[in-house]
């Protein structure tokens, strides 16, 4: 089984986190943050993975430091959980949409850590969630994970529904990147 448990400890944050990528199980998701709980739900649903997420952080500053540390953790355990990443598609891709809004997210498996982020938010705060947080999420995860990752706002109105959208597009494009489709490493270098 492809899974791994992180569990990081800082002056701000306290999270346990262990991720499953070969079972779609119920998740257990704390973050603090009731937005971003349903938002960790939807990916690992449309991941096809279980998800567990306990994080006790300074919320009475702001969301930033559990955020992007729980992307932090996050990224170091889809990492460790693929290991050397024998067999795996390597490669997804994703557009969802949601009412009004299109999303696509792009991404590789290729220890290249990049981000782009093409998306704006109206909203300054979905719920106690401060959107701009959203990218510093995301930039964790793609830099903690070696993840080549690309997600483009297409077009939409609602705040929610670009940021949900984000999401399942993500756990999506990451599907379908997991994928074991073979018995070799994904490069031909042989290495990734």
């Amino acid at each position: 089984m492809r899974q791994s448990q992180i569990e990081r400890n800082t002056k701000e944050t306290k999270i346990n986190l262990n991720v499953n990528l070969d079972e779609k199980g119920t998740n257990n998701l704390n973050t603090g943050i009731g937005f971003l709980d349903h938002m960790l739900d939807l990916f690992a649903f449309r991941a096809g993975i279980t998800l567990n997420i306990k994080c006790d952080g300074d919320l009475i500053i702001d969301g930033h430091h559990s955020v992007e540390d729980i992307g932090i953790a996050l990224g170091l355990a889809l990492k460790e959980a693929l290991g050397d990443k024998k067999g795996i598609q390597r490669y997804g891709s994703s557009r969802c949409p949601m009412d009004e809004t299109l999303v696509q997210v792009d991404l590789d498996l290729a220890n290249r850590a990049f981000l782009v982020f093409n998306a704006d938010f109206r909203s300054k705060k979905v719920g106690e969630f401060e959107t701009e947080l959203t990218e510093e999420f995301f930039r964790a995860v793609a830099f903690n994970s070696g993840m080549t990752l690309h997600i483009n706002l297409l077009y939409g109105r609602n705040t929610h529904h670009k940021i949900e959208a984000i999401f399942k597009a993500f756990g999506m494009a990451l599907k379908e990147a997991i994928a074991i489709t073979s018995n070799d490493i994904p490069s031909t270098k042989g290495v990734l």
